[in-house]
């Protein structure tokens, strides 16, 4: 074997979840001194890389870390100096839709890539593509092939400049002696995957993973990250290989995959149930969510420059749900020599056991009351609102049936309304006085005077609640006034329009829309308190807004000033 001090290779975007494993391949194969080349200005190992393969490779010279911006010609030129190989993996969030930033480093970045190969001799370049440069957001993909055309219009930016990418890297292909050939891994997990399966954890400590997006029937083609690794390493043998075996598998494209479709809903349901938590269960079609991602992405848009966070619902990512995506690997196999090496079952239960500290039996215990049962007195109206005596609250509820049915349908004004229901009571106490304790078997529970009286200890306390709320509001309104605290301005803000809404409404209105969303309200808010929590602070930002973001809000077109 040659020695691996005079051989080198590149790992572009070396500290990624699918590099990192490469990476370590690379390092235990030996054939190949491997260069990692990153964002970051120094390369920080985690313990168990430390003390592992990299961490040795490091400290003996047959690994080394370079910092390197793809954007930066100089930087690139730098990192491929000297390489014979270069894995091209490199690629910034693909969720988030940037097309200024997807372009800066899926298309300039490549080309400077592309560039640093052919003027330093670079003999190999093997490009990390994805199966969505052939996906165009509508119609799904059922063993895609490699013949498949891109489409005229794509899901969303990434799947665009990765496509453009793609394409400069198979142009380039016999320029100067470079052979190049592009990976289209499908659906990477595995351990170390700091998107999908902790974004399924916080989905499930939220309450949204019990909801299925779409009919739950779509397919999908998933591969484990050791596969992906191993995918990149045979594409590099092949194109190294003499012969017609190099010229065989050289400039062209190759979807890669478990070989194991799956629906994509059961692959999910496959991790949360590992993990202890809930099978997703209730659908919800997708042309229901859609018109809401789309608000949400024209709100991220406008607060985003604020501090608002990358949205997960979003139209493109809704399209990626909803549609079957599967695809033929035959080339990969017949070109390459790839098959998997991991199976997907067992693929599944790596990862699992890499999460364990996500695990559900884990999850802290909240104490003490909800916010909606502080805010209800934690008393009666609690109990009821928040479905705590099912009782108290269906009977409630019938009573307000029949109030709706006797009283307000037939047109009566408030004041008669509540004029019957007093002399319906009146009349149903005296009778229930009068009526004897013991009467054809049955006994008559009389209804204690006790139960109309205000206690001395009630009335002080009731005295003390509307001294407070109002020595409350006086203090809100001096921190208004001092025009400062504009979080408290916004709330009581939306509260007085919510009053307002209320008391313009009718009577019948009233029973119809208001008191049954009131209920349904503060129920959903009593099970779903983070996440609702969570999806107002990422809607309405306000809190994290200081008070020159607030004012660029009201007035975008005022410069403000220096000290700002």
């Amino acid at each position: 074997m040659a020695s691996t001090q005079e051989r080198w290779c590149v790992v572009t975007g070396g500290r990624g979840f699918a590099a990192r494993h490469l990476v370590e391949m690379l390092i235990r194969y030996e054939i190949y001194s491997v260069r990692i080349a990153d964002l970051g200005p120094d390369i920080k190992l985690e313990t168990h890389e430390e003390k592992g393969n990299l961490g040795q490779a490091l400290r003996l010279g047959r690994a080394q870390y370079v910092s390197m911006d793809l954007r930066d010609k100089s930087q690139v030129n730098k990192a491929c100096e000297g390489a014979e190989v270069v894995f091209h993996m490199a690629a910034p969030d693909s969720s988030i839709n940037n097309y200024k930033l997807h372009h800066s480093v899926n298309v300039l970045g490549t080309k400077n890539v592309i560039e640093a190969c052919t003027k330093y001799n670079v003999k190999r370049l093997i490009y990390t593509s994805s199966p969505s440069v052939v996906f165009d957001g509508i119609h799904g993909i059922y063993n895609g092939e490699e013949s498949m055309p891109y489409p005229s219009k794509h899901n969303d930016s990434y799947s665009e400049t990765k496509a453009e990418g793609e394409a400069l890297v198979i142009k380039a292909n016999g320029v100067n002696g470079l052979l190049t050939c592009c990976i289209r891994p499908s659906s990477i997990f595995g351990p170390g995957d700091k998107l999908l399966v902790p974004s399924l954890v916080a989905a499930a400590r939220a309450g949204k993973s019990k909801f299925i997006i779409g009919d739950g029937t779509n397919m999908y083609d998933f591969t484990y990250v050791e596969n992906v690794a191993h995918a990149h390493v045979c594409a590099e043998r092949a194109l190294a290989s003499d012969g017609s075996a190099s010229k065989k598998a050289a400039g062209e494209a190759y979807f890669i995959t478990n070989m194991e479709p799956i629906k994509f809903w059961e692959f999910m349901s496959l991790i949360l149930v590992g993990l202890g938590y809930e099978r997703p269960k209730i659908k919800i079609p997708a042309t229901v969510m859609m018109p809401i991602a789309h608000m949400v992405e024209r709100v991220y848009k406008i607060l985003g420059p604020y501090g608002m966070k990358v949205p997960q619902l979003t139209p493109s990512r809704i399209r990626l749900l909803t549609c079957t995506r599967t695809f033929n690997s035959a080339k990969a196999n017949d070109r390459l020599g790839y098959s998997p090496i991991v199976p997907l079952q067992e693929g599944l239960k790596r990862t699992i056991e890499s999460y364990s500290d996500l695990r559900a039996e884990l999850l802290p215990r909240k104490e003490g009351p909800s916010k909606a049962a502080v805010f209800l007195g934690n008393g009666l109206v609690a109990d009821t609102l928040l479905w705590r005596d099912r009782r108290l609250t269906l009977t409630t509820m019938l009573g307000l049936v029949v109030f709706y049915f006797s009283f307000v349908l037939p047109g009566t004004t408030m004041i008669t309304a509540i004029s019957k229901v007093l002399i319906c009571a009146s009349i149903f106490l005296f009778v229930h006085g009068k009526l004897p304790d013991h009467l054809l078997g049955y006994t008559f529970e009389k209804i204690p005077e006790s139960k109309f009286n205000f206690s001395e200890e009630m009335t002080r306390r009731t005295a003390l609640s509307v001294a407070s709320s109002w020595n409350s509001a006086v203090d809100n309104l001096k921190s208004i006034s001092s025009g400062n605290d504009w979080m408290l301005f916004f709330k009581m803000a939306l509260s007085l329009f919510i009053v307002s809404w209320i008391g313009s409404i009718s009577l019948a209105n009233f029973f119809v829309k208001v008191i049954p969303f009131t209920f349904v309200a503060f129920y959903i808010y009593d099970r779903y308190e983070d996440e609702v929590d969570r999806i107002v602070k990422t809607v309405f930002p306000i809190e994290r807004l200081s008070n020159p973001d607030v004012l660029r809000l009201l007035n975008p077109f005022k410069p403000l000033d220096k000290h700002d």
